[in-house]
């Protein structure tokens, strides 16, 4: 029996899941952690919590299939991105906490970068619009707020790192200081088409080279990790081969590997990728061209359009609202109406990504009536997710070459009917949901049990399984109506927050 250990740390929970030959999960664990909210826009993980999470969900996951050192033939790492690191090379102690990918602390300097000309630079070299959404204005806020960060980043005492490269440092005992090519495209500090770091952008941000990690593949052998630390003994040090940032892990998992192919992963926020091969084709409708992954020396390409609120906007009617007392009663509180009445939410809770990259929109819920139910806004919630990603999609179909023939969606809310079918109607395109929904997970173990020699790409390909499709119904005018009434509730929500 051989295994891959697939690590998933997300913006909200630690997962592990053990996969075996076949690719079928054996085993699985999950932890959520602590979200600090230290002023309106701000977000931060404590970096101990990240690690210790993550490695006590993988004992669990391990302990749970009573597997052996010698059975686990890779680990594969998949991570929640841009959530910006910095800590002391000597001790590992962290020195400050992370900076999430949804904070928005650093829009002002974005907007001074873009006032000083630096747009087209950044666009031609990265593929991404300046935006505090990306590293590298948060590594900059890191150097310049921290007491001593910057002379001491300098002076190469310090280590840089996404939630990726802080895993790989723990996992090998501080001994690799590596990111790989996915990860270190959504810093603003990497050339795409070089997959190199480039001198200008960290010219442009001030960044001191020493403090970063060296740039991998996203299919090799990076380092290995004691099977100690797993809390197995004995056997040799297991290879960790696979390492992707969680959207293009999705993308690999959900097996679009040619170009025009295209998924969307409802979590914390909405991402939809699309595969444009070995090009990195610059987007004229304000989508990112990014690296969807590195493998043997050859990148591969993809469009993407990242949406900061998805499934987010549940948690905050369960936390924030009391609407619901779990996630899994919005579908049946939604379902309890015919339609939303005319109500409309727009989750702009730390601004609005693509296509529009308003970091002062914010959260606006219109067409409010007496008649408005717990149903209707628990409706409009879902429909909003819905019409943030068929804006997306619109955008990048702009774009592509090819059209779209279907979307494969996945992540915690793809399980939802009534939004999946919503999705449908809006997209005028089937939406399949495949058998297994972890993807992103399994993109990951897929990546390191390649690079293992445990699978070969053929043999990949024949895992994925579609287990429902959800073709459109709604009559094309009606969709057409609805979109046009959720533009206007676009427009309500822009710029509210600027001054």
């Amino acid at each position: 029996m051989a295994y891959i250990l697939a690590l998933d740390q997300g913006t909200t929970s630690s997962r592990a899941l053990l996969f075996d030959e076949a690719g079928t999960i054996v085993a699985a664990a999950q932890r959520e952690f602590e979200q600090h909210f230290p002023r309106p826009g701000w977000v931060e993980h404590d970096p101990e919590a990240i690690w210790s999470s993550q490695l006590a969900v993988a004992r669990e996951a391990v302990a749970e299939a009573k597997a052996r050192a010698d059975e686990i033939a890779a680990i594969g790492l998949t991570n929640q991105r841009e959530t910006t690191l910095l800590w002391d090379r000597a001790t590992g102690e962290p020195v400050h906490r992370a900076i999430v990918w949804q904070d928005r602390r650093t829009a002002g300097l974005c907007d001074e970068l873009r006032a000083a000309g630096h747009e087209a630079l950044v666009a031609e070299r990265t593929g991404l619009v300046i935006d505090a959404y990306f590293s590298g204005t948060k590594l900059r806020w890191l150097l310049e707020n921290v007491p001593g960060a910057r002379e001491r980043a300098v002076a190469g005492q310090l280590a840089f790192g996404t939630v990726d490269t802080w895993l790989l440092w723990n996992l090998t005992g501080g001994r690799v200081h590596a990111t790989d090519t996915t990860n270190a495209a959504r810093t603003m500090l990497l050339d795409i088409h070089r997959g190199a770091w480039d001198d200008e952008l960290l010219a442009m941000l001030d960044i001191p080279p020493a403090v970063l990690p060296a740039v991998r593949g996203s299919s090799e052998i990076v380092g290995e990790v004691d099977p100690a630390i797993l809390g197995v003994g004995g056997g040799r040090p297991i290879p960790l081969a696979g390492v992707a940032g969680d959207q293009q892990a999705a993308l690999f998992g959900q097996r679009c590997t040619q170009p025009g192919m295209a998924k969307c992963t409802y979590g914390t926020g909405c991402f939809v990728l699309m595969n444009i091969g070995g090009q990195a084709v610059a987007s004229r409708n304000r989508m990112l061209t990014t690296v969807a992954w590195a493998i043997d020396d050859v990148l591969t390409y993809a469009l993407e359009g990242s949406i900061f609120i998805g499934g987010a906007v549940v948690q905050w009617l369960r936390d924030g609202l009391g609407l619901i007392e779990s996630a899994g009663q919005i579908e049946a509180l939604a379902a309890s109406v015919v339609d939303n009445g005319g109500v409309y939410l727009v989750p702009a809770f730390a601004g609005l990504g693509a296509p529009h990259w308003d970091p002062y929109a914010r959260g606006t819920i219109v067409g409010l009536t007496r008649g408005a139910t717990a149903g209707h806004i628990a409706r409009a919630a879902l429909e909003g997710i819905a019409f943030q990603v068929a804006d997306v999609l619109e955008a990048m179909q702009a774009d592509a070459a090819v059209p779209m023939r279907e979307l494969r969606v996945d992540g915690g809310a793809a399980g939802n009917d009534l939004l999946m079918q919503f999705q449908a109607d809006v997209l005028r395109v089937p939406v399949v949901r495949p058998r297994m929904t972890e993807t992103t997970a399994a993109g990951a173990a897929y990546l390191a049990g390649l690079a293992s020699g445990l699978w070969r790409e053929g043999q990949v390909d024949a895992l994925w399984q579609a287990e429902r499709r959800f073709e459109p119904t709604m009559a094309q005018d009606e969709a057409a109506r609805l979109r046009r009434r959720w533009a206007a509730a676009v427009e309500r929500a822009r710029a509210w927050a600027e001054e």
